[in-house]
């Protein structure tokens, strides 16, 4: 980058500082190469082992880098290119190394966790699900074999012993759910032969700017102890009745809804209460019911399966397994789809996805589109970014958007145009926002003569099939969200390059530009020709930010297309909105999560000095000296001082999952403090910190209360049948952070006039 960019500091920038000195090192790689190419595979294993014993940190990266190069390409007959070295230091150095689609980044990946486990670290290679995390690690595992690196993958299928073994590698590869969750059961073990996450020391992530930024709010739950989460039925019929613009308003981002006067009158007449007296309950109840049905929308945010309601990702087009909404949303919504309840059950702990990677030591990863969340990377996690150019030039036009004015008529034009691509034996790849509209597409494909592949969350089970025949000669390829779908798009043969290579078309744009490029990078991968378009209509939801586009229906011609340049720049300026809008969220939601992160490991280090020490004990012994010598002499002190360590994590864990319930409760309506002139994230601090200063005081108290009642024998006290009863079963799920922010301040509004 420039002079100036490197004055201002943007992303991407300091990349010359980080791993500038790898251009003058280059010939030296290249002579180490020749010479490591003439050792033996064990001679290979040797030699890894040994490069980062001694030396200087940039010598050692340079023989690390060489080797890695020659093991590669004796393993997986894939000799690293140039570009994929810069990607592998830049990997090295701690930062997030952008490289496009079809570059290597698997094997980038692979040869970095190499070398940070041959320097004695251990590496958790993160990707976004199962499949990719249990493709790549077998994948790979000659290069790691080679290297004298143990390796392992973690899927949802492993046992219990599986997977602790597997975590035991120094290299181990899992989706980063999976790895949430295993930290989460890991609060509350017993016994260190228990634990499943040994630690957490350097993560790679790969896709970076999805995990890190797109799904960094995501709360990863544990849950127990069943409870029942009903919705209204007779709620659910009323707000059904009402009618948009009369009894409730929408707000322009389309995150936040609320009833109006009239609105308000029509349910308090029909229910028979006062929404905003003692009523409040029936108003929360009243307020879920409408988002759920205004707001959340089947085939575009969720599908029903076999009678359930399965979440669709919105960053990956696909179903969200194991996910939920919170705040009886979830209830709200399988009402209105007249389905039967779920159990929702008693949150024992959980953490945002981003609270899962600051707890590593070093965090590093790679993506196709950094620079463009370079702040936020830079804002939430002190991350620099190395972009590393493309080993051959990125030949790909990209075409100008075509806006339209309806959805129809955006349809309309998008079949048109894959028809006479299609003609030609062109491949083309449509982009889509929902399975509604890729659904929608494919029937009208099917019309004009044309069979689709379809990839949404209805069925994605031949993934990596369909996308891996999308550049044959004349497919079509419908698709809903293809970031981090793991399989690149090759081109059959030479007759699709001389065609044109493959078209991409986005049906709208996303909310984010990055997710744009990320579609677009689909074509044009490694040389390869190819072209991308977007067709945006003003009815996208996008374009719902700037109610000023709509002047411009009267533009179209008769094909409802927009030739105006204002209208166009407005698409852009919908999507900077969104973007803008997203950030803020983001840094809303650290701000309520940083205290409770840090009470949490505050609980988490008590209660390990409880498990592992004595903290605790000796409290709780100077507190009943008599009840305490009676049970030593009857039972031992052994005897007694294990039971007081299992009274202590009882009543420890106890208490935090209370306190977690009232952090929940507390956030759901801290924005209503705006009525009394305080800020919420003030607030919310405050009472949270007051709620927990009594944290420890309430165990001991709890503890030592249970040490004087309950009965000793010689293996200690029954919990159980004392009452004391941890859950007999426990599941995990996503949730989705607090959706109703904006839709409270919209009530305290209401409420102030």
């Amino acid at each position: 980058m420039g002079f100036f960019a490197r004055l201002l500091n943007r992303p991407g920038a300091q990349a010359d500082r980080r791993i500038g000195w790898l251009s003058r090192s280059r010939p030296e790689i290249e002579r180490l190469g020749e010479e490591y190419a003439e050792l033996s595979d064990a001679e290979i294993t040797v030699k890894a082992g040994e490069i980062f014993e001694t030396g200087e940190r940039r010598t050692q990266l340079t023989e690390f880098a060489a080797l890695a190069r020659e093991a590669a390409e004796r393993t997986l007959d894939e000799r690293p290119y140039d570009e994929q070295i810069t990607g592998l230091i830049g990997l090295l150095e701690g930062s997030i190394v952008q490289m496009l689609t079809g570059e290597g980044k698997t094997l980038v990946g692979a040869m970095a966790a190499a070398g940070y486990a041959l320097q004695g670290r251990r590496v958790h290679l993160v990707s976004v699900n199962d499949y990719l995390a249990v493709r790549d690690a077998a994948w790979m595992r000659p290069l790691f074999d080679l290297l004298g690196v143990e390796s392992a993958a973690i899927s949802g299928t492993q046992t219990e012993e599986e997977r602790r073994s597997a975590y035991r590698s120094e290299v181990v590869y899992a989706s980063v759910t999976e790895v949430g969750f295993d930290v989460l059961r890991d609060r509350f073990v017993l016994d260190d032969a228990e634990i499943r996450v040994p630690g957490r020391d350097v993560v790679i992530v790969d896709e970076a700017d999805s995990v890190l930024i797109d799904e960094a709010r995501v709360p990863l739950v544990l849950a127990g102890s069943t409870s029942h989460e009903a919705g209204d039925a007779e709620i659910a019929a009323l707000v059904a009745g009402l009618v948009a613009g009369e009894h409730y308003e929408i707000s322009p981002d389309r995150k936040a809804v609320s009833l109006t006067d009239a609105g308000i009158d029509r349910v308090e007449e029909e229910l028979d209460v006062d929404l905003f007296g003692d009523d409040s309950a029936t108003l929360a109840a009243v307020n879920l019911a409408l988002y759920a049905s205004a707001l959340v929308h089947r085939d575009v945010d969720y599908l029903v399966v076999d009678g359930a309601i399965k979440l669709i990702s919105d960053s990956r087009g696909r179903v969200a397994e194991l996910q939920r909404w919170p705040d009886g949303l979830q209830a709200a919504v399988e009402v209105k789809e007249q389905l039967s309840t779920t159990d929702s059950g008693e949150i024992l702990d959980q953490m945002t996805v981003e609270e899962l990677i600051h707890g590593y030591d070093t965090v590093c990863g790679m993506t196709g589109t950094a620079v463009a969340v370079g702040d936020d990377l830079r804002e939430f996690y002190g991350l620099e970014i190395v972009p590393v150019d493309p080993h051959l030039e990125v030949i790909r036009v990209d075409e100008p958007d075509r806006l339209y004015t309806f959805q129809e008529s955006k349809e309309r034009a998008i079949v048109d145009e894959v028809v006479e691509q299609h003609a030609a034996d062109r491949p083309v790849l449509i982009g889509t926002r929902s399975v509604a509209e890729s659904e929608s597409l494919a029937e009208r494909l099917r019309t004009r003569g044309i069979d689709a592949q379809v990839l949404n969350a209805k069925d994605d089970s031949a993934e990596a099939e369909i996308i891996a025949g999308a550049g044959r000669a004349g497919a079509v390829t419908v698709s809903t969200q293809m970031a981090g779908r793991g399989t690149d798009i090759r081109l059959a043969d030479e007759s699709v390059a001389e065609s044109g290579g493959l078209l991409v078309i986005g049906a709208g744009r996303y909310q984010s530009s990055r997710l744009d490029d990320q579609l677009r990078g689909r074509a044009g991968r490694q040389g390869d020709p190819g072209s991308s378009v977007f067709f945006t209509s003003l009815e996208d939801e996008l374009m719902s930010r700037v109610p000023e586009a709509q002047r411009f229906i009267e533009e179209g011609d008769e094909h409802g297309h927009i030739a105006s340049k204002r209208a166009a720049q407005l698409v852009e300026h919908a999507q900077r909105m969104a973007e803008g809008e997203n950030t803020a969220v983001h840094r809303d939601t650290w701000r309520f999560n940083e205290l409770m992160a840090q009470q949490r490991e505050l609980v988490l280090e008590r209660r390990k000095a409880i498990r592992e020490g004595e903290a605790g004990i000796s409290e709780v012994r100077a507190e009943l000296p008599d009840r305490v010598e009676e049970l030593d002499e009857a039972h031992g002190e052994d005897t007694v001082d294990a039971a007081i360590r299992e009274v202590l994590l009882f009543t420890l864990d106890n208490r935090w999952v209370e306190h977690l319930a009232f952090l929940n409760d507390l956030r759901e309506g801290i924005h209503l403090r705006t009525l009394a002139r305080e800020k919420p994230h003030e607030a919310f601090n405050s009472e949270s910190i007051g709620a927990f200063s009594g944290f420890w005081t309430d165990v001991l108290e709890r503890a030592t209360e249970v040490v004087e009642e309950a009965e000793f024998t010689d293996a200690g006290i029954d919990l159980p049948a004392y009452g004391l009863k941890r859950p007999s079963s426990t599941w995990t799920y996503l949730s989705t952070d607090s959706t109703f922010g904006s839709d409270i301040e919209s009530v305290v509004r209401r409420i102030g006039r």
